[in-house]
């Protein structure tokens, strides 16, 4: 009794010290290991993943997925609603407004007037899909995506938000989606992680918890691993000075050696993790490097992607090394974004965040294409809501915000398996509610794993003697986006 006690303290530390740190475990193990005893947990995990392959044949072999965190305006991109500019100034009817919940940003607002968006709109491509002005670049792919304007969610703020759409759970603690798909299905590439991070930065000033991209209760070698902007993409990469190389593999030799011991001795799981996390780390010494490398990319990307391709941890920098990765068949690759978080100044905050998103997004599609590399690769954009069709503060002539709104908001989806040129879904006149084909937050998980070959209800993981999954207790793939 007093061993599981001590256990079940050490978890809590670990998970205090998860939640608090910003580059996560995956990280930190190539400097120190970290881990609890998890002596009940589920058997010790292999790089081949506990499905041996998935459940049926996959139309994606890997995952770029685009997060656009803050909330982009669906009104203001991709939903256009010609009937808000009959509308506009007038207050929303009552009606409508007490179907949805509103944020206390908004508590103290007498006024509700709906606004119009401040930009064009024009139909593109072969799909008609209506794009705004502000995404010049991405309206020439359109017939490369399948634009789904009904998803939908349940959490109202940030971080439950996005804790939603990374983990099925609006809580913090539970395994992102690309941990679930390290678990699920292993990697293809033995000298890279399965599940990698790159955040951008100079995008906003609005929090990011590493928890997005956490294992939760999965073993810890299938958390995220952060690549850094500049000289080091992963911290302790190197040895210290003085230590060769085959010292460091002679000693990773012995500390394997007594941590299979250990695991013999006591079937603990986050001992397999240990030895895993410390193989990784010896082979990112050399893979990194050249992943990273992107001095290699001759002009024709950097005309393609934008000159700040150039820049390291800019997003176009990021898409370009997301593209490598997955070249290199890294299963996993969670690109983040912040900035989209409009309250106020919405005209000006958007245009800018589309300035520095809007090439990159359509050059990753078409170099991708370019490569054969479209046809099993799948590509995710999209935020963890939408906004409001009525003005947040005080609409003027040429300003106006939004605010956060869970009702109804538009992702796209390329690639692998999905319906290329489609557009799915609709909302009502006033872009507040899903008025046809809705996608919930679940559905959209389901159908991203059915697209990777796992059935969504069938990769579980016992935890605290509970069954879990990502999609937690509901959620359809949604099979008219399938190609």
């Amino acid at each position: 009794m007093d061993d599981i006690k001590k256990n079940i303290n050490f978890e809590l530390s670990r998970r205090r010290f998860l939640k608090s740190t910003s580059l996560g475990l995956g990280s930190m193990a190539l400097s120190s290991l970290l881990g609890g005893s998890k002596a009940h947990a589920n058997p010790p995990l292999d790089n081949s993943g506990i499905l041996n392959g998935g459940h049926f044949p996959a139309k994606a072999k890997r995952v770029i997925y685009l997060f656009q965190s803050g909330g982009p305006s669906q009104i203001e991109t991709f939903d256009y609603k010609p009937a808000l500019k009959k509308w506009h100034g007038k207050e929303i009817p009552d009606s409508i407004k007490k179907t949805q919940r509103n944020s206390g940003m908004v508590a103290g607002q007498s006024s509700f007037p709906l606004v119009n968006s401040i930009y064009n709109f024009k139909q593109y491509g072969q799909s008609g899909a209506w794009v705004s002005e502000i995404f010049p670049y991405t309206a020439q792919v359109v017939d490369d995506l399948c634009i789904v304007k009904s998803v939908y969610t349940e959490a109202i703020n940030h971080e439950p938000a996005v804790m939603f759409l990374q983990t099925g759970s609006q809580q913090s603690g539970r395994p992102s989606i690309g941990s679930w798909v390290s678990y699920g299905l292993g990697t293809d590439n033995e000298d890279l992680p399965n599940f990698v991070v790159l955040i951008s930065k100079g995008g906003g000033a609005q929090p990011l918890s590493s928890a997005a991209w956490g294992n939760g209760f999965l073993p810890s070698h299938h958390q995220g691993v952060q690549f850094r902007a500049g000289k080091d993409p992963v911290l302790y990469l190197n040895n210290p000075y003085g230590v060769h190389k085959n010292d460091r593999r002679r000693a990773l030799n012995y500390i394997a050696d007594l941590n299979r011991h250990q695991l013999d001795l006591w079937g603990d799981p986050e001992i397999a993790s240990r030895i895993n996390q410390y193989e990784m780390a010896f082979k990112m010494q050399s893979s990194v490097p050249d992943a990273v490398n992107l001095k290699e990319e001759p002009d024709y990307i950097y005309e393609l992607y934008g000159e700040e391709a150039k820049i390291p941890g800019t997003y176009a920098y990021n898409c370009l090394l997301a593209r490598r990765l997955v070249e290199k068949d890294v299963k996993f690759v969670q690109l983040y974004h912040m900035g989209w978080d409009q309250h106020g100044n919405l005209p000006n905050g958007i245009k800018k965040q589309a300035l520095g998103t809007d090439q990159a997004n359509a050059a990753l599609i078409t170099d991708l294409k370019q490569r054969g590399l479209l046809e099993d690769t799948l590509v995710v954009w999209g935020g963890e809501f939408g906004r409001t069709s009525f003005s947040q503060g005080r609409l003027t002539k040429n300003n106006y915000g939004r605010d956060h709104h869970p009702g109804c908001f538009t992702m796209w989806m390329a690639g692998a398996g999905v319906k290329a040129g489609t557009v799915y879904g609709e909302t009502d006149e006033f872009s507040y509610n899903v008025a046809a084909n809705g996608v919930h937050v679940h559905d959209f998980q389901a159908t991203l794993m059915h697209l990777m070959g796992v059935d969504h209800e069938r990769l579980t993981f016992k935890y605290q003697g509970r069954r879990f999954r990502l999609t937690d207790v509901h959620g359809h793939v949604v099979k008219d986006i399938l190609a």
